[in-house]
């Protein structure tokens, strides 16, 4: 019985990067010599077990054979007898391909070490095309590791495993997986890169696939093309360190541009409502948490309002407020905002400008909570008013509070 430490530990090690997980691959054990020395078994599809004190995971070694198409149709072989350089050769990438045994001693069958100092994603063997969420591992790789370029072979490999209808395998549950942890990487936008370019943005994401190519007026987005412009409020996204809801907002909220006909552009009249309902399809289909969901919904329909609402007067501000829920949800507001200005500094000479619109918003939205509402409701019962007149009277109230701030 041996054990390795495997994987992603290795790789960030050789990388100088922290090392926040481990995982082990443990040779020449069975289940139940595992459970005797005190691990706690968790895998349901292959052995996994908690160490008893370190709670860090160890897999018995194994080997996969494809079975079916998609993600599930594998099946496992984890006996004694498999080696470690067999578990390694079922990996995805040489650069995860690695080992480290007890003495430190680097384990290294497939070129890990040297792809990571030429800085190149290459997958390990051709079982590779077997299992289609790799397709987005890489991807999801590129945008973590955003300086290493993906060797050509893997890119044809990927490209080979769309046209074999591999990524229409996928179940929905682990696309938003993978691509949720995408969105939260140091370049997002790589990933959303390598997905198009071996096909499987359109097979999975087609809203957003269709935004390339699609021109925009110059004056507003000297980068042009939306899509272009879409992975720059991505990066915008991380460099501002936005939470996952916000950085969904900011990848779905053109998506209406995508649609527009083409006798009106480079202009996109009624582009945020077609943006809220694909944004509907999109999340029906991947099955998007509710958080990310509506978050979205409010930035699709409303981003270009909040982009003009610097001339908007105290009325026009706090009907704003209300459409965006702002007054029962303030800390989404805020979100709102942020990925509002991340869609504004998404643009090719733009990234430092500043967007006074979010101060401005964030002012207004104080200035009307202070408003004694209870009070006003209080009163206007006393005087025998209904409900919608209650609303009338606080809504003028606020309007009041606006319009006495000097935004």
């Amino acid at each position: 019985m041996q054990t390795y430490l495997v994987g992603g530990a290795v790789r960030d090690a050789l990388l100088g990067l922290p090392v926040n997980d481990r995982d082990w691959v443990v040779v020449g054990a069975t289940p139940r010599q595992m459970v005797a020395s005190g691990y706690l078994p968790v895998g349901k599809d292959f052995p996994v077990f908690l160490h008893p004190e370190s709670r860090e995971e160890y897999a018995l070694a194994r080997t996969e054979r494809k079975t079916a198409r998609g993600y599930h149709g594998f099946a496992f072989h984890a006996e004694p007898d498999v080696t470690l350089e067999e578990d390694l050769a079922r990996r995805d990438l040489t650069v995860n391909a690695m080992a480290q045994d007890g003495e430190g001693r680097l384990i290294d069958p497939f070129g890990g070490r040297d792809d990571l100092e030429r800085r190149v994603l290459r997958h390990v063997t051709d079982a590779f095309r077997e299992d289609p969420v790799r397709i987005l591992r890489v991807a999801r790789f590129a945008a973590r590791f955003a300086g290493f370029g993906l060797a050509p072979e893997t890119m044809d490999l990927m490209r080979d495993m769309v046209r074999a209808g591999e990524a229409d395998a996928l179940v929905a549950e682990r696309v938003w997986q993978e691509l949720a942890r995408g969105l939260m990487e140091a370049r997002p936008s790589r990933m959303f890169e390598i997905l198009r370019e071996c096909g499987a943005l359109q097979r999975l994401l087609p809203e957003v696939d269709r935004l390339w190519g699609v021109p925009q007026r110059a004056e507003y987005h000297p980068e042009v093309d939306t899509g272009v412009h879409l992975m720059m409020v991505l990066d915008m996204s991380a460099r501002l360190r936005c939470p996952l809801p916000v950085r969904f907002a900011c990848l779905t909220h053109d998506l209406g541009k995508g649609t527009t006909p083409a006798d009106i552009l480079p202009k996109h009249i009624g582009h945020e409502e077609r943006s809220a309902k694909l944004l509907r399809k999109v999340c029906n289909r991947l099955r998007i948490p509710t958080e990310c969901r509506e978050l979205a919904d409010v930035v699709a329909r409303e981003h270009g309002n909040i982009h003009r609402s610097a001339d908007f007067g105290a009325a026009a501000s706090v009907r704003l407020l209300e459409r965006c829920d702002a007054f029962r949800k303030p800390l989404r507001f805020d979100q709102v905002l942020l990925a509002c200005e991340c869609d504004a500094r998404g643009r090719l000479g733009l990234e430092e400008k500043p967007y006074p619109q979010r101060p401005r918003l964030l002012a207004a939205l104080a200035a009307a909570q202070a408003v004694p509402t209870h009070a006003i409701a209080a009163r206007a019962q006393e005087a025998g008013l209904d409900g919608p007149r209650i609303g009338e009277m606080i809504h003028k109230a606020r309007m009041q509070a606006v319009a006495e701030l000097e935004l």
